[in-house]
């Protein structure tokens, strides 16, 4: 049972929080029902007829909310820091961060940057909500839409607390409560129409979270404590220059309603121009009407319709209008592909989409950090709610898919530090950030594996550095046959055998026709030859201590074979490797004029 003083006072701070609010509630309405394309059931329906509910010109505002929100939703890398660089202390970082990216892939948190992004460049703000997911027993992370979400915040710029306006149908939330039945129909139980809609509030602070029906006075329907002992919602929030939360979009409205109503002014001349009345010469008594239709006159050249004149200011104005709205939309037209050719250079596409980039980034780093803390308060809450509950967790670290078993007192363990990092090719599209790697990787500035952690696609490295080696492996194995087969005609002229070398060609492409990789035809085609057999009594032990247990001569070969060096024939143990001759046989040959002979001789001997 909630105090009912305690909820006079909750009530009092979300009517205080909704008058502080309001006219940024107004703002939000005004650029989501231009993104959408109502205009006339917005604040600007005077200015469109009823003909034309929807805008016959590009809505620059929902094209560069998206394409903006397209480049900002990657995630960051998650990384669980550790204080001390010890090996176990490492390892147990390293598991503490396959935790987290657990934590992310259960939530699907990848899915939902998508929209989360889209609304915190529309609206200016995104809440982060952690909350416990009791079916699983696991920290969960939700992006709730800004519409209807009002966060307070310290001195510090830290939630403090935060609400949410849910609206409910009385069938509804009697379907959720019954048990609360009567008090949310009314007086009798059964007073209120069941399709009236009620505003249910959730209010979350560092000590409970509450559900209550503000127009039932306050009734609590749920109450719950919160264990983290401060308020589980991350806001980041756009930079601004006053407390003001302003959305991308706010201060361009207008101008896309103009160019909107001046598009519809076009359409409207046009169709006059074409449906304007004709002008006669007085000699004509009969006009027909028709496809056709001949007119006589001896005046023909005066027969015409009369002239709309439209300024060529105007046209001006639509191409100053279009040209006003990028601007302050800050949505370069090189992203729409609408570059002029004379600058198309490296410097002038550079200069096009500097701003675009610095957007990004800016947006990059106030939802990483709010991630960090997100993921931090995931950490907290695992091991406060469920510390000795042993589970198995899944996830993908840097693209390779893992499961492990964790269990929070023993491998979190108090240590709920997280951080985030965008790589250095965040906030570029794919084809770019491959052009900027491409050129530090050719001046040897970083690595493979770096280009392929950093890149802004979706690559499982490790499996990636596989497949490549395995695939330039087989490359090699395929130029090598290509190798052999081209050196045949050689083999001919120097009087070899080819047939072997063919038939060895002949298996390779035999086998890789019935669909076995290479790797496994070029080895059964070169396969070596199995070894000869061996005479009967051949594989007899030798026992060095018995000299007759060798065969003839006690040793192999003869007398003199025990214990020469292998690769040297009997009675060459004394001479130098291969049988050569030492230096003084060399020198015993001299000429007449006392210059030595350097002939030699190799013989070899055999004891008899």
């Amino acid at each position: 049972m909630v105090d009912p003083m305690l909820m006079r006072q909750i009530g009092r701070r979300v009517d205080a929080l909704r008058q502080r609010c309001a006219a940024r509630d107004g703002r939000m309405l005004q650029v989501r029902a231009v993104r959408v394309g109502n205009l006339t059931d917005s604040m600007f329906g005077d200015l469109f007829p009823r003909e034309w509910p929807k805008p016959i010109v590009a809505n620059v505002v929902d094209t560069a909310a998206r394409d903006l929100a397209e480049m900002t939703a990657p995630l960051p890398t998650f990384s669980a820091a550790s204080l001390n660089l010890s090996p176990a202390d490492q390892k147990r970082a390293d598991k503490r961060t396959r935790i987290v990216n657990g934590y992310l892939a259960a939530s699907k948190l990848q899915a939902q940057m998508y929209t989360g992004a889209d609304q915190y460049i529309t609206y200016g703000f995104l809440p982060i909500r952690v909350e416990p997911d009791y079916e699983r027993q696991r920290p969960h992370i939700t992006l709730e839409n800004p519409l209807g979400a009002y966060p307070e915040f310290d001195r510090w710029g830290n939630c403090s607390a935060y609400f949410r306006r849910i609206d409910k149908t009385v069938d509804e939330l009697c379907a959720l409560f019954p048990e609360y039945e009567g008090a949310i129909r009314g007086s009798g139980g059964l007073a209120t129409n069941g399709s009236a809609r009620l505003e249910l509030i959730r209010w979350v602070d560092a000590e409970r979270e509450l559900l209550f029906l503000p127009e039932r006075n306050h009734l609590v329907l749920r109450s719950t404590v919160n264990p983290l002992g401060r308020c589980p919602v991350v806001v980041p929030r756009r930079p601004s220059f006053d407390e003001e939360t302003r959305g991308q979009f706010d201060d361009v409205l207008w101008i896309q309603m103009a160019r909107a109503k001046f598009a519809l002014l076009s359409l409207e001349a046009a169709h006059k121009a074409v449906e304007a009345p004709l002008a006669i010469p007085a000699d004509v008594q009969h006009l027909p009407l028709g496809g056709d239709s001949v007119i006589r006159s001896r005046e023909p050249e005066k027969i015409r319709r009369v002239p709309i004149e439209v300024p060529q200011s105007a046209f001006a104005q639509a191409a100053q209008l279009e040209s006003e709205v990028r601007v302050g939309a800050r949505y370069p037209e090189a992203r729409s592909g609408n570059t002029d050719a004379s600058i198309v250079t490296g410097r002038g596409v550079q200069a096009l989409m500097g701003g675009w980039e610095s957007q990004v980034k800016t947006a990059q780093e106030m939802l990483g950090a709010a991630l960090a803390e997100a993921a931090s308060m995931c950490l907290e809450l695992d091991e406060k709610l469920w510390p000795s509950v042993e589970r198995t967790i899944r996830g993908s670290e840097n693209g390779d898919p893992y499961e492990i078993r964790y269990r929070p007192d023993k491998d979190i363990k108090g240590e709920f530090s997280v951080e985030t990092a965008y790589g250095v090719m965040a906030g570029s599209d794919p084809s770019r950030a491959l052009v900027w790697y491409l050129q530090a990787r050719g001046d040897k500035l970083v690595s493979r594996q770096f280009g392929r952690r950093n890149l802004p696609v979706a690559l499982n490295v490790s499996e990636e550095e596989r497949a490549i080696d395995v695939e330039e492996y087989r490359d090699a194995l395929g130029q090598g046959v290509a190798a052999l087969a081209a050196s045949i005609p050689a083999m001919v002229q120097q009087g070899m055998d080819p047939a072997a070398a063919v038939q060895q060609i002949a298996l390779v492409i035999e086998k890789r026709s019935k669909g076995e990789s290479i790797e496994d035809a070029v080895l059964a085609a070169f396969a070596p030859p199995p070894p000869p057999e061996q005479p009967a009594g051949a594989d007899a032990p030798v026992d060095p201590a018995d000299p007759l247990s060798a065969g003839p001569g006690g040793g192999p070969g003869g007398p003199t074979g025990a214990g020469l060096m292998p690769g040297v024939a009997p009675g060459q143990a004394a001479m130098g490797p291969g049988g050569r001759p030492p230096i003084a046989q060399l020198m015993a040959s001299l000429s007449s004029g006392g210059r030595t002979n350097m002939t030699a001789a190799v013989q070899r001997r055999q004891p008899i």
